[in-house]
């Protein structure tokens, strides 16, 4: 079920993704925190150029952005996973994404934002990408962003 480390490493540059480093917390939490198997990242907020994406779904964010947005985030989620396990290759399966998408009280497309990350998890790690996940809408997500997402992994 798992791809090799070279083939997940190969497929990110493939597709010119460098992975970043580790952010600092911006509160009193860790990054990561991997208990037997799991490995929990908290959540990650969108971001450009080391920004957030500030705003709101429905109101000033299309659906398209959103998604954009959510598979950024998914690289940075990537970038804590490597830093938590050391290699990529390490991972036996995507277990669950949890989106918070910021967004207006009519707006319902939070499950197509989200897949900006599940489509790229899949991509990238194949079956082992494959993962359950909740996408709600909130009326707030921290410092204005307009997607926040977390991710429990299974590593070896």
């Amino acid at each position: 079920m798992s791809t090799s480390a070279q083939t997940i490493y190969e497929k990110l540059e493939a597709l010119n993704i460098t992975l970043p480093a580790v952010a600092a917390p911006a509160a009193a939490y860790l990054p990561f925190v991997q208990t037997g198997k799991l490995v929990f990242l908290s959540g990650h907020l969108a971001k450009k150029d080391g920004k957030v994406i500030v705003g709101q779904l429905g109101k000033n964010i299309t659906t398209e952005e959103g998604k954009a947005a959510a598979r950024a985030i998914a690289i940075d989620l990537m970038g804590t996973l490597h830093a938590a396990v050391g290699d990529l290759g390490k991972v036996r399966r995507i277990v669950k994404l949890m989106s918070l998408v910021n967004s207006t009280p009519d707006y319902t497309e939070q499950h197509l934002v989200t897949n900006g990350a599940s489509e790229l998890l899949g991509d990238i790690f194949g079956d082992a990408g494959k993962h359950a996940r909740s996408a709600f809408g909130v009326a707030q997500v921290p410092l204005g962003a307009c997607v926040e997402i977390e991710l429990i992994a299974e590593v070896a």
